[in-house]
C-alpha cells in the first residue's frame, strides 16, 4: 500500500518487503552515478533490461562484481514485479505485433500474412535459392506505408558474406517507383568480419534502434563466421555456445522494439541420410530452436524458387512457389 513520506508528503510506492521501490537507476543498490552512465551508454536505459540482463553480462557492462550485479538484476525484477500474467493479457500484447511483406502473396500466405515482428524468421538453403534476394526485397518493403504492407522504418544489415549489393537494392527499389537513393540511405549497413565482430555489432545495434527508427534487422548470413572461425568437434562446445548468446540477443532486441529480424543460414549435405534430401541447416539444435520460424529454400526453374515452412510455432507446415525477378521477390 503507498506510503506517504514525511518529509515531502509525497506518495511512495513499496516494494514486497517494504522499502522504497527504485524510480531510475540510480536508485538500485550498488549503483551509483558513474555506474548507472556505463549502463545508460550501453543501452541498459530502463529497468526492463537489466531485469532481463544475465549477471555476468550486466558484470561486464557496468564493471561491477557479479555478486553486484545479481543485486541489481533482482532489485530491477522486484520493481517491475515480474511473474506469470494471465493468458488474455499476453494476447492483448500480441494486438501490436506487425506483419513485414515478402512482396510474394504466396509466401506471405505461408508465413501468416509475412515476415512477423518480435520474431526471428530463418530462410535456409543452398546457394542461388534466394535468400538473400529475400534480405534485399524486404529491406525495401520495409520502408513502405503500413497499408502497402511495410512497417514504416529503417533497416539494419549485417552482411557476412561480402553479399551486399546496393545496386540490386536500388534496382528494386525503382521498380517498385520508389526513389532508390532514399531508399539506400535508410539501410544501415556493416560488414563483420569474423564471428565476434559479428556478435558485437548486434550488441551495438542496440544504440542504433532507437535513433533510427530501425524496423527490420537483417543477419546475411548467421553462420557463415561461426561455421569458418570454429573448426573441428574439439570447438563445437564454444561455437554453439556464442551462436546461442547472439541469436537470444537478436530475439530481445525484437521483443524489446518491437521490429522484425531475418536470418539467413547455409546449409551442408548429411551424409547420414540415404534417402530424400539431405540438406542440413547449419547451426544445430541451438538455431533449430531459436528461430521462430524456418523456411527452408530451394530453387526451381528458371526464376522460380521453392519455399517450405519447416518449423512455426502457430502456422502449419507447408510449400508455396514464389519469383525472383527485376523487383525483388514477387509471384
Amino acid at each position: 500500500m503507498p506510503k506517504k513520506d514525511a518529509s515531502n508528503d509525497e506518495e511512495l510506492e513499496l516494494d514486497k518487503v517494504g522499502n522504497k521501490k527504485p524510480k531510475q537507476l540510480e536508485d538500485l543498490p550498488g549503483v551509483g552515478e558513474a555506474t548507472a552512465e556505463k549502463l545508460r551508454k550501453a543501452g541498459y536505459e530502463d529497468f526492463e533490461k537489466i531485469a532481463a540482463s544475465s549477471p555476468h553480462e550486466l558484470a561486464e557492462v557496468a564493471e561491477i562484481g557479479v555478486e553486484t550485479a545479481k543485486r541489481v538484476i533482482e532489485a530491477a525484477r522486484d520493481a517491475l514485479e515480474m511473474g506469470f500474467e494471465s493468458a488474455d493479457k499476453v494476447y492483448e500484447r500480441r494486438k501490436s505485433v506487425s506483419k513485414l511483406t515478402t512482396g510474394s502473396k504466396s509466401l506471405d500466405e505461408l508465413l501468416g500474412g509475412g515476415i512477423e515482428t518480435q520474431a526471428i524468421t530463418e530462410f535456409f538453403g543452398k546457394y542461388s535459392s534466394g535468400k538473400s534476394q529475400i534480405g534485399f526485397t524486404c529491406s525495401v518493403n520495409c520502408q513502405l506505408p503500413k497499408d502497402k504492407g511495410g512497417l514504416e522504418g529503417n533497416v539494419l544489415f549485417i552482411d557476412t558474406e561480402s553479399t551486399f549489393r546496393p545496386e540490386r537494392i536500388k534496382q528494386i527499389a525503382e521498380s517498385k517507383g520508389l526513389d532508390g537513393q532514399k531508399v539506400l540511405s535508410n539501410i544501415l549497413v556493416a560488414k563483420a568480419i569474423n564471428s565476434d565482430h559479428q556478435i558485437v555489432l548486434a550488441e551495438k545495434a542496440e544504440e542504433i534502434v532507437t535513433k533510427n527508427n530501425i524496423k527490420l534487422i537483417v543477419v546475411d548470413s548467421l553462420t557463415s563466421h561461426f561455421r569458418s572461425d570454429y573448426i573441428g568437434r574439439g570447438s563445437l562446445g564454444e561455437r554453439q555456445q556464442k551462436l546461442n548468446k547472439h541469436i537470444h540477443h537478436l530475439q530481445r532486441l525484437a521483443d524489446t522494439y518491437n521490429l522484425a529480424v531475418i536470418v539467413t543460414n547455409q546449409v551442408m549435405d548429411n551424409p547420414g541420410v540415404l534417402f530424400g534430401d539431405p540438406t542440413t541447416p547449419i547451426g544445430g539444435h541451438v538455431l533449430a530452436h531459436a528461430a521462430t520460424y524456418r523456411v527452408y529454400l530451394r530453387k526451381g526453374k528458371d526464376d522460380k524458387r521453392i519455399a517450405r515452412l519447416v518449423d512455426s510455432p502457430n502456422l502449419p507446415e507447408g510449400e508455396c512457389v514464389f519469383r525472383v525477378r527485376e523487383q525483388g521477390v514477387c509471384d
